[in-house]
């Protein structure tokens, strides 16, 4: 993306697109005709699977008011006990929270180029599929990635952070 090109995106995409650049990740984000607020909004938006969705939820842990972002895929609900149990008791974070700890708004939270850098976990079942999508920090971004190109540009663990699926 050139100067100009970038200038044009919203703040949130701006510092997003402007980490990718800086990671040298071959893909940009895209910015799509209607918001994609949750998983399947996304999905649906994009033409693929919800799971490929690499849904950010964060919460607030207690101990310190640190942000914890959980990367899960977009067909799963995180397990709270799951990221207790690694990170410390959590709590839920409101809108106010995330958008001071992260930069970014609810429905947007990219998993990179937060305002303050989270705990992060990866779930794992994001591994599942070759190809995922994000949030780039806007309702309306999102970019297209590789789990493992998640662990790098975050360098946060994978871990088992998700309730089983059902059945």
């Amino acid at each position: 993306m050139c100067g100009a090109e970038l200038q044009s995106l919203p703040e949130g995409v701006q510092r997003v697109a402007r980490a990718l650049q800086d990671a040298g990740h071959p893909h940009a984000p895209l910015m799509l005709d209607d918001a994609a607020r949750t998983a399947q909004q996304a999905a649906d938006a994009l033409g693929i699977h919800v799971g490929q969705i690499a849904k950010s939820i964060i919460f607030r842990r207690k101990s310190d008011d640190a942000a914890v972002l959980v990367i899960a895929s977009g067909d799963r609900r995180v397990d709270e006990k799951k990221v207790d149990a690694i990170v410390g008791k959590t709590g839920r974070a409101d809108a106010e929270f995330v958008k001071a700890k992260t930069g970014f708004s609810i429905g947007g939270v990219s998993p990179i180029a937060h305002a303050q850098p989270p705990v992060t976990l990866i779930d794992r079942e994001l591994f599942r599929f070759d190809e995922i999508w994000a949030a780039a920090g806007h309702p309306h971004g999102v970019f297209k990635l590789r789990p493992q190109d998640l662990e790098r540009l975050t360098g946060a663990p994978v871990a088992d952070v998700v309730q089983a699926p059902p059945g």
